[in-house]
């Protein structure tokens, strides 16, 4: 399926990352939203990978954290934990929303565009009601194959989506991820059966994650 173009004159700027450590990352987004705010900064996604690493979001209940003592660092984001590591591209948009007030249109909005990009690669996937993120359903059940999790602040978003691409999906094993304990964790890798690298999907994920921030930002 192919990809619509993004706008010729982009309205978001991208950093690229690489693989940065979880705490590092937020205080970029940090500054990074300061910026925006103050208009000293376009509008930016930065996409990045993550060392692993739990995080749990304002929501997250004691028994859907790790029982081993393994560490989890608590953010300022909507929704519950969630784990971040290598082969997971994290896209963290820091744009100021048309309208701020309306954060389940934005979420709806990224949901929309890793919809397009799963469908891209072959993987069709959706929303699930009552549940963010995108999901892989079929007969063998209902699999996670993105994760979202919004804060907007000053009417600039920060934090973002996570999409598992090719990561080692044990690390969800110590956890009750995005509390959920009714449903799997999937992979791009997973439902195609094949090897698939961060740097093969980051390109689609650019283009589609910057047209549809280019639609509701301001």
């Amino acid at each position: 399926m192919a990809l619509q173009e993004a706008p010729s004159t982009p309205v978001i700027e991208i950093s690229r990352a690489g693989l940065v450590e979880y705490e590092q990352a937020l205080a970029r987004q940090r500054q990074f939203h300061q910026e925006v705010v103050a208009g000293t900064r376009p509008n930016s996604l930065i996409l990045l990978e993550h060392p692993s690493v739990f995080t749990a979001g304002k929501r997250t209940q004691d028994f859907e954290r790790p029982t081993d003592g393994t560490p989890v660092i608590d953010v300022d984001r909507g929704g519950r934990i969630t784990w971040h590591g290598p082969g997971q591209l994290v896209g963290y948009p820091i744009v100021k929303l048309l309208k701020p007030t309306e954060l389940v249109g934005f979420v709806r909005t990224l949901e929309s565009a890793l919809i397009e990009i799963c469908s891209h690669f072959g993987i069709e996937s959706q929303r699930v009601e009552g549940r963010s993120g995108v999901w892989v359903c079929d007969d063998k059940g209902e699999r996670k194959i993105s994760a979202i999790g919004i804060r907007v602040a000053s009417g600039v978003t920060m934090h973002g989506f996570a999409l598992n691409v090719s990561p080692d999906l044990t690390a969800f094993e110590q956890i009750v991820p995005c509390g959920i304990d009714d449903a799997a964790v999937t992979s791009m890798a997973r439902e195609l059966g094949r090897e698939i690298s961060i740097p093969e999907v980051a390109s689609i994920v650019e283009k589609a994650i910057t047209a549809a921030l280019g639609k509701v930002s301001a």
